[in-house]
């Protein structure tokens, strides 16, 4: 059983037969499917499921932390079921591609106490660009 469905179950989330595939559709190291993709790979599992029993779920999955919702510059939003382990993303400029990365160090003790302006900073999100293997060959 995955990582997801293991949490799911734990928390006494109703595993009905959709949710179950949207659930194992996002099971898996770097996922970061639209909702679109995360549609089309629970049809090949469950035919039946429909787009909006898939949004409805990704938001459901949201609401409750166990998925993030990732989203880069005006492109559709991605859903990342890595919720529980901090981690930062590599981004591709020209597809798409996200990898989860876990930089050394501690990006909210970099920030000196000058550059807080007061504030009690309680998380931080740092995004890498660049261009993938695939792409920067291209």
């Amino acid at each position: 059983m995955s990582d997801l469905l293991e949490r799911l179950r734990g928390r006494g989330w109703r595993l009905t037969a959709q949710r179950r595939v949207v659930a194992e559709v996002l099971d898996g190291d770097h996922v970061h499917y639209t909702a679109d993709e995360v549609h089309a790979l629970a049809a090949a599992r469950l035919p039946e499921i429909s787009r909006a029993t898939v949004y409805n779920t990704l938001g459901e999955l949201v609401s409750l932390g166990e998925v993030l919702e990732v989203s880069t510059d005006g492109r559709a939003k991605r859903y990342d079921p890595n919720a529980h382990h901090a981690h930062q993303h590599l981004i591709c400029a020209r597809c798409g591609t996200i990898r989860d990365v876990h930089p050394s160090g501690n990006p909210l003790a970099d920030l000196p106490a000058e550059e807080r302006f007061g504030f009690a900073v309680s998380e931080v999100e740092v995004t890498y660009r660049g261009l993938c293997p695939d792409c920067a060959a291209a």
